[in-house]
């Protein structure tokens, strides 16, 4: 097997491991929506806070998964790795 295809491969699993990131972006953004629908629940007044601040954990939660993607795609299309084999 040859050294690019070896680089190759690896970067594929290494791109797919990257994208298990998604997974715990997900699961933080519906445990911050359902915590937030229960907040307002308990406190409808206090909903425009809530609502507020519940988008912006969901927006940072989200730049994990935007991470994680960005990894991926560097990994199969802009691969530096190849570079060092000369």
């Amino acid at each position: 097997m040859s050294d690019q295809a070896l680089v190759l491969a690896a970067s594929a699993i290494g791109a797919g491991l990257a994208m298990i990131a998604g997974i715990g972006a997900g699961i933080g953004q519906g445990f911050a929506a359902g915590k937030g629908a229960e907040a307002v629940g308990k406190q409808p007044d206090a909903q425009g806070l809530i609502v507020r601040t519940m988008l912006l954990g969901a927006a940072v939660a989200e730049t994990t998964g935007i991470y994680g993607l960005v990894v991926a795609l560097i990994l199969l299309f802009a691969n530096p790795l190849l570079g060092l084999l000369g």
